[in-house]
């Protein structure tokens, strides 16, 4: 297991773990796999960012990652 912290943005925030904003996760799992994890609904994430650098959902967590996730938004 390994340990992360996440920041939910907007409307994502209702997926937020009880409790502080760490979480704990097996080892190999993907930003992907921690949307799926948090049941985030499919294509509801736009952005991914791990330490501040965008990712794909294919991108491998490890300890003390600092994961954002960001919701589609739209304007007018």
């Amino acid at each position: 297991m390994i340990e992360i912290n996440i920041d939910l943005f907007t409307t994502l925030y209702r997926y937020y773990p009880k409790g502080s904003g760490s979480l704990k996760v097996e080892k190999g799992t993907t930003a992907g796999g921690l949307i799926r994890k948090l049941g985030i609904p499919d294509g509801a994430v736009s952005l991914i960012f791990i330490n501040g650098k965008r990712v794909m959902p294919d991108q491998e967590l490890e300890e003390s990652d600092q994961v954002g996730l960001f919701p589609l938004v739209a304007g007018g």
